[in-house]
């Protein structure tokens, strides 16, 4: 059935997230509250129109290479059907090949718009359906669930009738937990990241991530003071850090004070989970020192919305 398209404008909101945080390497995601915000609108003319604002706006494609494009168009196939154009208004916030998500609020913003623009578009693309088509673009889950979702999210892949499916639930936050991301002007690419992991790791080491794994969902939503203790990884940071030398140095520095700091996503943002208030973002700024930009972060509860 082809898609009806609204001819007004839609505008949509979406989060950037953290992944893994420590042990819950490609599985476990937060949102954070940080926005990208895209503004989009069906053309009569067979024309792709970007503008974009912010962060990449020098380097990033204004043309149909553009993420935000390719995955409205991955959407309106979804729906039926591409319309002859599309003007695209960008306002980028979250720093880009930072480990900040902001390929899956590209991704999960092109989806929402999509949706958005087709009469009666959510109930065609549930956010299970959106899910699963930005696993297919963003090639894991953890990041881009936590876009959708808000807040905490645990997120997997299994195979059911022969597909690969991409599966979520979402976790409640302890409102007292705030986030200080600390972000680098040095950038690492994902891609980079992955190659420096090895095949194998010792059990003891599996015994320990996944213990801490299971501890962190509970810290998440229960108990703020075990965060330190969850947050510990054993799967995959050390072996990134000659990728992000600084990165790593504060880490190490933010875990012997006690702090629960871990690498965002592929890094080399170090964000650490906090309940302080100002004077203890104030006394970690000082610690970070002038390498990293400060960024203090609530946590967004919810994931893509209209606006």
């Amino acid at each position: 059935m082809k898609p009806t398209f609204k001819a007004q404008s839609m505008q949509v909101q979406v989060p950037a997230t953290s992944a893994n945080l420590g042990p819950g390497f490609d599985s476990l995601g937060l949102a954070l509250g940080m926005h990208d915000r895209y503004i989009a609108q069906v053309l009569d003319e067979q024309v792709i129109d970007v503008d974009i604002t912010g962060e990449g706006a020098d380097v990033l494609a204004r043309n149909e290479k553009n993420l935000v494009i390719k995955s409205m168009h991955k959407g309106f196939e979804f729906l039926g059907g591409k319309p002859r154009g599309i003007a695209l208004r960008a306002l980028n916030v979250i720093p880009h090949t930072r480990g900040l998500g902001s390929s899956a609020s590209a991704i999960v913003g092109g989806l929402s718009l999509a949706r958005a623009l087709v009469l009666g578009g959510n109930e065609r693309m549930s956010n299970d359906d959106m899910l699963n088509l930005a696993n297919e673009m963003e090639g894991h889950p953890d990041n881009v669930a936590a876009a959708i979702y808000g807040g905490a999210t645990i997120a997997w892949q299994e195979m059911q009738h022969g597909h690969n499916v991409a599966l979520c639930v979402q976790l409640e936050v302890d409102p007292r937990i705030s986030a200080v991301a600390f972000v680098p002007s040095t950038s690492v690419a994902t891609s980079k990241a992955r190659k420096m992991l090895p095949e194998l790791i010792s059990h003891a080491d599996a015994v320990k991530n996944s213990a801490n794994a299971a501890l962190l969902v509970h810290a998440l939503q229960h108990r703020p003071d075990l965060l330190h203790s969850a947050t510990e990884d054993f799967l995959h940071q050390s072996y990134r850090a000659e990728a992000m030398p600084a990165s790593f140095a504060l880490l190490v520095k933010l875990r012997k004070a006690g702090v629960a700091a871990f690498i965002s996503g592929a890094g080399p943002t170090v964000l650490v989970l906090h309940t302080g208030g100002t004077e203890e973002v104030e006394e970690l700024t000082r610690a970070a020192g002038d390498k990293f930009t400060t960024k203090a972060l609530g946590l967004s509860r919810e994931g893509a919305s209209l606006i």
